[in-house]
């Protein structure tokens, strides 16, 4: 599933549906969004429970289907595509980070990067202690995940994430469970992955984060409520909580 350069990390949405359900159960999770967000961008997405933020990210990364639109990342046009090419897409062009970690509990930090690199065929296991030693666990690689501190597991969750080179890096409440300190510190790395070129999205309920992005958008009801710009994004060190 190639992309263009111009591409890389890229996402455009238009009138885009997603809804679970059927009959008087239905829950319309998605509600005709429009979106666009460039490469190269850090963008957050705010918004209550049940707003559609999750879903919005699950579709752009290709977890979930919509119903209804376009959705178009990386130049790829994943509009009713099989199960079987968004596998491809995900492999191929999207990193995740979520609130929990999940990580391998019988592996080491080390060896759950290089699984990801083994798994996808993508990116140089060769790397895997340089990516490690830069999200600041160049001694802590052969850990296991329980010898480890929730924002250490979350730090090998990023590695991990980046070691097949992402176009685009999906963030759902990376510091969900993660104290002020580590959030923070967690925040920092996410903004430093953005400054090398590669497109961040991330989710959260905590509207301070929203301060380090170049655009918030705020959904409600499963639509784009409003979209804005920060002039002069902030150092992730330096937000509120």
């Amino acid at each position: 599933m190639a992309e263009t350069t111009t591409a890389r990390g890229r996402v455009r949405l238009r009138a885009v549906t997603r809804t679970y359900g059927t009959g008087e159960a239905a829950l319309t999770a998605l509600a005709g969004v429009d979106l666009d967000i460039e490469a190269g961008e850090m963008v957050v997405v705010l918004g209550p429970s049940g707003s559609g933020k999750t879903t919005l990210l699950n579709v752009i990364g290709g977890i979930e289907t919509a119903d209804g639109g376009t959705v178009e990342v990386a130049g790829i046009d994943l509009t009713g595509r099989p199960p079987r090419d968004l596998v491809g897409f995900r492999r191929d062009h999207v990193g995740f980070v979520f609130q929990f970690f999940n990580l391998v509990p019988t592996l080491t930090a080390r060896e759950n990067v290089e699984a990801m690199v083994e798994l996808t065929g993508r990116g140089d296991r060769r790397k895997v202690p340089e990516l490690l030693a830069a999200v600041g666990l160049g001694d802590r690689m052969d850990h296991f995940p329980a010898q480890l501190s929730g924002g250490q597991q979350q730090r090998v969750s990023i590695a991990r994430s980046l070691a097949t080179d992402p176009d685009l890096l999906l963030a759902d409440e990376p510091t969900g469970a993660l104290d002020q300190a580590t959030g923070k510190s967690v925040l920092k790395l996410l903004q430093d992955t953005n400054r090398q070129g590669r497109t961040v999205l991330m989710v959260t309920h905590n509207a301070a984060v929203a301060a380090i992005a170049h655009r918030v958008v705020t959904m409600r009801d499963g639509a784009v409520q409003s979209v804005e710009r920060n002039a002069a994004p902030a150092d992730a060190v330096s937000v509120g909580w």
